[in-house]
Formats: C-alpha cells, structure tokens, sequence
C-alpha cells in the first residue's frame, strides 16, 4: 500500500515511513562544492554558520543516497530545526553550545564516529569527511533510534499555477464562490541576499517540472555523485524564513529558530506570504496564511533559507 511520505509528501511503501529522519550537516564553503547528495533530501535548511559561509541541514527519509558530504559541525539552530523532525543528527563536532545543546535537549546523536563516516582522498581536510544513509540507519540501529514521531507539513496535489481570467462584462450576476480568496502572486524567479555573493541564492522556475532550478555565486548550484555525474539541486518548494539574527563572541551565528515570524513561500511559479512558527526545541516547524490554516505544500523537496529581513 503506498501512503504519503511524511517528511516529503511523496508516495512511497508504508514501511519507510517507519525508518528514522536522517539530518546532517552538509557544508558549504568554496572548498565543499560541489557537495554530494543534497539533491536527494527531503527536507534542506541553509542558514550562516559563521562568517557568512552558509551550510545546510538535510533530512532523509524516502532516499537513501550513498554518497553523502562533505559533513560538518553543528549549531544549535540546525539542532532544533532537526528535531522538530524527530531526527537523528548526523554532524563532526560543533560549536560549543551546540554539543552542550544537543546532550540537554536529549536529540538523537549521530557524531562523527569510526566505521560510520570516512575520509576521500580527493580532498582536504577538513572538507573530505562523507557518509551513506546506509552508514547512518546502521548507526541509528546500533544506537536504538526507531521510527520518528513528528508532524510534518502539510501537502497538496502539484499543480502549476494559473493566473486568474480577467473579468469580463456581463449582465447576468456569477455566482458567488465560497472558496477561499488566491493570495498567491506569480513569481517566476527568486533572490536571496544571505550574506554576499559567494552564498546568496537564487531559484528560477521550471515549468516544465514545476520545480526551482537553484543558482549561488552566479552559478548553476550542482551536486556531484561518487561516479563524478552532476545535477542541479531543483527543489519543488522554497521557502524563505524570516528572524532574528545575530553573531556570537565566539563568532558563530545566532537565529531566532523558535517562537515565529514572516515567511515566503514559493510554489507552483508563485509566491505567497505566511507565518511560520516553532513553539519551542522540538516543537513542529509550522507555515499558516492570514486565516491560520496549515498552506498545503507541494510534495518533493522543501528548501527552507533563514533570513534576517525580507530579502
């Protein structure tokens, strides 16, 4: 029988909505690109983690690709995104408060760990540290991690927009509809100022696939696979995340990850505004309209980016 995916909305066997959401942190400096299986997550966060050099958060479930990095540390904000999933985090270390973090919230640690992650030769360290999702469910077993409870978001049948008919004259009344008002605009490519050149993103829309085709330093943004093939990372929904930012003594970043604020969500070749909000660590991350009704998602890979204004 072939349910939806929880995390992704995608149908799938109802068995792997039992295995575990896999989170890792994938890195994304210059030296890390291009990386290796973001393409295939059901769920990205791309935040600054210091210096305005972005990384991603990126959750599994429904794939399993094996070629997985390069992987790095952990913050705190990527900690609580994660567990909003019910996941298990995959990460080489991290910031201080982090790791603190991540024994006092009681999140599923999966810490660099021999036998579980290794190093390529193609690479300096410490941009060279891969993994599989077949090392991390084996890593997840042995640390008696099982199946997730969380509530992921909302999803819809994938649709591409159609603008509305203008109006015509007439002199006979429509009826009137009782469906709820379209606030959705067409929006058919998307700019994200993050922090600078190197690491802005932005998406053009495909119709074609109804997806958005995402570009950072003025470049298409590609993964590469263990045989050396590359794809560009086209996610079926972006969405921007509006809070709170700030830098640290120590120099990494801080976000407002909990309590809510103003978000852009863009689907279907348009863009809407809503209101995301996470009541606390592990609570659900939510994304309701005006009326505070759940906004359907289409089903595929979500990329979310944190954003310190409307940008």
């Amino acid at each position: 029988t072939r349910v939806p995916n929880t995390l992704t909305g995608r149908l799938v066997d109802s068995a792997i909505n039992q295995r575990p959401v896999t989170g890792v942190m994938i890195e994304n400096s210059q030296d890390a690109r291009p990386q290796s299986g973001l393409d295939q997550a059901g769920v990205v966060f791309e935040a600054i983690a210091e210096g305005g050099i972005t990384r991603f958060l990126a959750l599994f479930q429904d794939t399993q690709p094996d070629y997985l990095g390069p992987v790095r540390s952990a913050r705190p904000y990527y900690v609580q995104w994660c567990m909003s999933f019910d996941c298990a985090y995959a990460h080489a270390g991290g910031s201080p408060e982090a790791l603190a973090n991540i024994r006092s919230w009681g999140t599923k640690d999966l810490n660099d760990a021999v036998g579980y992650f290794w190093r390529v030769s193609s690479r300096y360290a410490p941009h060279n540290l891969y993994t599989s999702l077949g090392k991390l469910n084996e890593y997840e077993a042995a640390r008696g991690y099982g199946a997730p409870t969380f509530t992921g978001f909302a999803r819809k049948k994938d649709q591409a927009y159609k603008a509305p008919a203008p109006a015509t004259s007439s002199k006979t009344k429509p009826a009137k509809s009782t469906a709820p008002a379209d606030t959705r605009t067409a929006a058919s490519s998307i700019d994200f100022a993050i922090s600078s050149g190197l690491f802005n993103a932005h998406f053009d829309y495909d119709a074609g696939t109804n997806s958005y085709r995402r570009s950072q330093a003025g470049a298409p943004h590609m993964v590469v696979d263990s045989a050396g093939n590359q794809t560009q990372i086209s996610p079926k929904v972006v969405v921007g995340l509006v809070m709170s930012y700030g830098v640290a003594a120590d120099k990494h970043s801080q976000y407002g990850s909990t309590g809510s604020g103003q978000a852009f969500i863009f689907q279907d070749g348009t863009v809407t505004e809503a209101t995301w909000a996470k009541a606390d660590v592990a609570g659900p991350l939510t994304l309701k309209d005006a009326a505070g009704a759940d906004i359907q998602l289409n089903a595929g890979q979500t990329w979310l980016t944190a954003l310190s204004g409307a940008n």
